[in-house]
């Protein structure tokens, strides 16, 4: 029996077609949720002592383009770097306006975001809501980590298997089929970032929830957010009366706050690491180069 390597194994459930098919739809806005929850992943960089001074924006029209020009503004001397599924969208996307003051210090001093190139690394990888749409998320994380600088971290966020819990509780009661693949526990996301080759993973969670008065707001979210790409969905396209069966069956059953709103809450998980120090093999006879050794002996990372 041959034994699969961890960054190798699929997400079970997760039509990985279907997922690719999304991750090359270009949005005509980023969504509202993906914008804020790019916001609180932003106060966690004064978790760390040192701002990095280059970095790279997974997907950044999925990610949040407020959220770019936000980090843009809080690390204005970092050069960025940008990888998307479509690099000429994602550079147009990024691109800044000439700045119109006549105040030097208000002008940038980084140049314009790149695409990234193979032979790069970066101090920081930035990847908002990303992840719980990859069908080989191990993959993705060896290559977020073979980009990293020695000591450089990972900040990224994605849903968690609480999400859209009312959704699917509404499908269950009316026998259909899952409306989402089950999204990964962020104690597996830890195990996957140390088999990676990450260090001092640290993960949390919380809980957003978003209301709506009426149910073709609510469905107009969901569409923004992504598509169903459970492998056992429904295979072909659904018709009028689906529609006004699916409405009726939100409107009559999800549940509703004090206001009578209807609920949509979603479980956000975070997480950071760190692409550790090469490790030196060790010998009967052992040669270390001065390079590795003054790596070695760096202190106050962050």
């Amino acid at each position: 029996m041959t034994l699969q390597k961890p960054h190798s194994l699929a997400v079970p459930g997760l039509d990985a077609a279907a997922a690719r098919r999304w991750a090359r739809c270009l949005p005509v806005a980023s969504p509202w949720l993906h914008e804020e929850v790019a916001k609180r992943m932003a106060q966690r960089l004064e978790w760390f002592r040192e701002m990095p001074d280059s970095w790279l924006h997974w997907e950044p029209a999925f990610g949040g383009m407020d959220a770019h020009r936000h980090l843009r503004e809080k690390l204005p001397k970092a050069d960025c770097r940008v990888w998307a599924n479509d690099m000429a969208h994602a550079l147009k996307a990024t691109r800044e306006a000439a700045h119109l003051s006549w105040n030097p210090a208000q002008w940038r001093r980084a140049h314009e975001p790149s695409a990234i190139g193979d032979d790069a690394s970066v101090a920081m990888v930035w990847a908002n809501m990303a992840l719980h749409g990859e069908p080989l998320p191990g993959d993705m994380l060896q290559r977020w980590h073979g980009l990293l600088k020695p000591d450089g971290f990972v900040m990224f966020s994605c849903l968690g298997p609480d999400s859209l819990l009312e959704l699917r509780g509404v499908y269950a009661r009316m026998g259909w089929p899952e409306p989402a693949h089950a999204f990964t526990d962020m104690h597996d996301w830890g195990d996957m970032l140390v088999a990676s080759g990450f260090a001092e993973p640290v993960m949390d969670m919380e809980r957003i929830t978003l209301t709506f008065s009426h149910v073709d707001a609510y469905l107009q979210e969901l569409r923004g957010l992504g598509r169903n790409l459970n492998e056992n969905r429904f295979a072909a396209l659904r018709g009028r009366g689906w529609h006004e069966a699916l409405r009726l069956a939100l409107d009559s059953h999800i549940p509703r706050d004090e206001s009578g709103r209807l609920v949509m809450t979603f479980e956000v998980v975070y997480g950071h690491a760190f692409k550790p120090q090469p490790r030196v093999p060790m010998k009967a006879e052992q040669a270390v180069s001065v390079d590795v050794m003054r790596a070695m002996l760096r202190t106050g990372r962050r």
